[in-house]
């Protein structure tokens, strides 16, 4: 529980700072977006970049654990495509970014800081590779379809064309792709770029978060969640941190993890929702209060299903990480 407290509180209350502040004229309106284009530019790219150039490619291609951890992330996304279509309609767009908000944990910059307080240094590996799996897989399929979307007028060549460009200009698709080609390569990264990426990337996290609160202080809560938005945002909710981890959990025991793999799967699953939701859904301009009021309110929660998890998997060790 301590090691919950430790984690989420301070992402809780970076975030109550930057809605003071917005509340108490501080920092302007148009600074939340300014934020954003900092995460979204410059803060997140080494992030994305460091991550799969860094680690052992044997340790990250661990593949019961990513079909694991991933196939939960599908079935999620399955189903809450299923009840999007069905029950709140929206163009294609702003369903990507809906089905990431309800399945993109928040591995980064919660997972690794609440490993490393839970299991120690050499426990970290799983919220990493979850990290990497989701940038590289789910980040890239939500910029497709976003994309396509936001570019499908006019005929299907054209179209795609403007996709490939929108692709090619994403961060959030060239920084994880140049990283596992980087690391392909064989070629250790020169001191220098570690250490400018590692400066650049430590903000993003407290950036985005920042930014979130902000934009939260320009908002009334009926704007936030008023009317069908308040059923789509609680149906997110509950889909991030109820039905992804017993996805997952169940796909743990196909796939036959040990006891820590299968734990840590499970405890990444429940995981609250990723501030980079909400910078992708502001660069886009598409869902983007219903985003941060995800983001925000599971994050309040998460720290119910984390501590009941923490009890189911107590005693669990490390040991059987490769590598």
């Amino acid at each position: 529980m301590r090691a919950i407290l430790d984690v989420i509180l301070p992402v809780f209350a970076i975030i109550l700072t930057g809605y003071l502040a917005g509340r108490i004229k501080l920092l302007g309106p148009d600074s939340s977006e300014a934020l954003n284009k900092f995460c979204y530019w410059f803060a997140l790219p080494p992030v994305l970049f460091l991550g799969p150039a860094r680690v052992p490619l044997d340790q990250v291609f661990n593949l019961p654990f990513i079909a694991t951890f991933m196939g939960g992330v599908g079935i999620t996304w399955a189903i809450a495509l299923v009840v999007g279509v069905v029950a709140f309609r929206d163009r294609p767009a702003v369903t990507a970014l809906a089905l990431l908000s309800g399945t993109f944990s928040n591995a980064g910059y919660m997972g690794i800081p609440l490993f490393l307080a839970a299991f120690g240094p050499q426990g970290v590996l799983p919220a990493v590779i979850a990290t990497v799996s989701y940038t590289v897989l789910l980040v890239g399929a939500t910029v497709v379809i976003v994309e396509a979307d936001l570019s499908g007028r006019g005929n299907i060549a054209t179209a795609a064309v403007n996709v490939l460009k929108g692709l090619a200009k994403s961060p959030l698709v060239v920084a994880p792709l140049l990283g596992l080609a980087w690391n392909l390569g064989g070629v250790p990264l020169p001191k220098p770029i570690t250490n400018f990426g590692e400066l650049l990337g430590a903000a993003a996290g407290p950036a985005a978060l920042f930014a979130i609160g902000l934009f939260l202080s320009t908002r009334s809560l009926g704007t936030l969640v008023g009317g069908k938005k308040l059923a789509e945002v609680g149906w997110l909710v509950y889909v991030k941190l109820i039905v992804q981890p017993l996805a997952t959990w169940w796909l743990a025991g196909i796939f036959g993890l040990d006891a820590y793999w299968r734990g840590a799967a499970v405890i990444l699953a429940a995981l609250p929702t990723a501030a980079l939701c909400f910078v992708l859904a502001q660069q886009y301009k598409q869902f983007v209060e219903r985003a941060s009021a995800t983001i925000l309110i599971s994050t309040v929660l998460s720290p119910i299903v984390l501590s009941i998890l923490m009890i189911l998997f107590e005693g669990i060790r490390p040991a059987a990480i490769p590598g």
